[in-house]
């Protein structure tokens, strides 16, 4: 008899089917024609922020003091570096990354996860027992489908320009009832993702005081996460400097997670976590463990290389370069698609811009969307195989809001535009094709 399939657990059943983000990703990335399609989709960081000649000059520094750095090509400690924890420790201080002294860090402990923020944020979902996790509206879709897969139901709770709305979160944990014992953390993206809409200070402390006194009635900590990972990138200089929610933690459930992908190189693949010691950090750190030991050594050792000679240099070129383009693209925006646009949020941090249409859809059924992708089945606008029409990637708003939240009609009408990876002429390029989509889902 011919045996039925692999027995999977609910997690590897609910993964055996892609995200729609991972399957829209995969069907550009299969045939993604460069010089041709325009990516103003996927994340990536532009390639001129990423310090090559820095990097390389790091390495040999490191494998050049064997004193130092001691044994880095080999296994490192679950914990991380001493060298790496000690360069974020000093780099927060000597920064005054988020106005907090020696006399609140000092009684932090900092972990390094195994690959990057987002392993840290893999091992949230496997260290805390399933239950609802309380975050923003639009969602961070990549964690937030990673969540419901492992078992999670994510309350999403809309924002505004300062961020999350407690008014309404306080609104919607009253109305879970008894249901409230089921709450296990909250996660907050600062500049928000897909928005990068930035969290004010005033909302941060109201959202600390009110996990704070809804710790207190369910009698144990509700773990609050900030992910920090676009906090570096605020580069207008209008925008008031972000204080850490470990200034307002009384009771030690502030964590806070941050990431040199952002700054220095992706690939680098450094995450940390800041916290409390206790019981969460251990079992963070053995999660790591599990999962292979401990971040490559040589990567963490050449971020801390960089992080104590040349991270003050190298992050204010950074913001530089993401702060002028922010500019150039909100023009291009305004004048060829501002006439139907209701809302355009970011330019300040970050590198992304976020849009809502008045009318326009923009999910993957959308006349826009098929127009942008070439799949209209009309030659004279998808193009031939002599004559390749450019294709322009955009991730679709109806991934980044929660589908049994508030705002999914608003997300069949909103796209985030990345304009970090392409060059500038490109990214004009695609903004005018994004216009002759509107024209051509107008007619319809």
């Amino acid at each position: 008899m011919k045996p039925g399939e692999i027995a999977l657990s609910n997690y590897g059943y609910c993964s055996s089917t892609p995200s729609p983000v991972n399957r829209m990703m995969a069907d550009f990335a299969i045939d993604f024609r460069d010089a041709i399609d325009i990516n103003l989709g996927v994340g990536y960081v532009n390639e001129k922020t990423i310090p090559r000649k820095l990097i390389s000059d790091a390495q040999k520094a490191v494998l050049s003091q064997p004193e130092k750095y001691r044994a880095a090509l080999n296994y490192g400690g679950s914990k991380g570096s001493t060298n790496l924890i000690e360069s974020i420790r000093q780099y927060h201080l000597c920064s005054g990354i988020g106005g907090i002294d020696e006399g609140i860090l000092g009684g932090k402990e900092i972990i390094i996860g195994p690959s990057g923020a987002t392993s840290l944020l893999d091992g949230i979902s496997h260290i805390l027992k399933p239950g609802i996790v309380i975050t923003t509206d639009p969602i961070y879709y990549i964690y937030c489908d990673l969540l419901r897969r492992a078992g999670f139901q994510v309350m999403a709770v809309p924002e505004d320009c300062e961020g999350i709305r407690t008014d309404l979160l306080k609104s919607a944990i009253a109305g879970l009832g008894e249901a409230k014992g089921e709450i296990r953390f909250v996660y907050i993206v600062t500049v928000n993702n897909p928005t990068s809409t930035i969290l004010s200070n005033d909302r941060r402390r109201e959202l600390v005081r009110i996990v704070t006194e809804l710790s207190g009635d369910l009698g144990r900590k509700i773990p609050i996460v900030f992910d920090k990972a676009y906090e570096d990138l605020i580069h207008d200089p209008l925008v008031e400097k972000p204080e850490s929610g470990f200034l307002y933690d009384d009771i030690g459930i502030v964590y806070e997670i941050g990431t040199l992908s952002k700054v220095l190189a992706p690939a680098l693949r450094i995450g940390y976590l800041i916290g409390a010691p206790g019981a969460f950090m251990r079992a963070m750190v053995q999660r790591t463990n599990d999962v292979g030991f401990s971040a490559p050594l040589i990567t963490q050792e050449i971020a801390s290389y960089i992080m104590d000679h040349h991270m003050t240099d190298q992050i204010e070129r950074v913001r530089t370069g993401y702060g002028e383009r922010a500019i150039v693209v909100r023009e291009w925006i305004d004048e060829k698609l501002g006439a139907y646009l209701l809302d355009c949020r970011g330019g300040s941090a970050g590198f992304y811009y976020y849009l809502t249409f008045v009318e326009i859809r923009t999910d993957e059924k959308s006349r826009l969307y098929r127009f942008l992708s070439r799949t209209t089945g009309n030659p004279d606008i998808d193009g031939t195989p002599a004559e390749k029409k450019p294709r322009v990637v955009y991730l679709p708003g109806e991934f980044c809001v929660h589908p049994g939240g508030e705002m999914p009609e608003a997300g069949s009408r909103q796209m985030r535009l990345s304009y970090g990876f392409e060059e500038l002429t490109r990214i004009e390029e695609a903004l005018e094709y994004i216009r002759e989509g509107v024209d051509y889902a107008r007619n319809e």
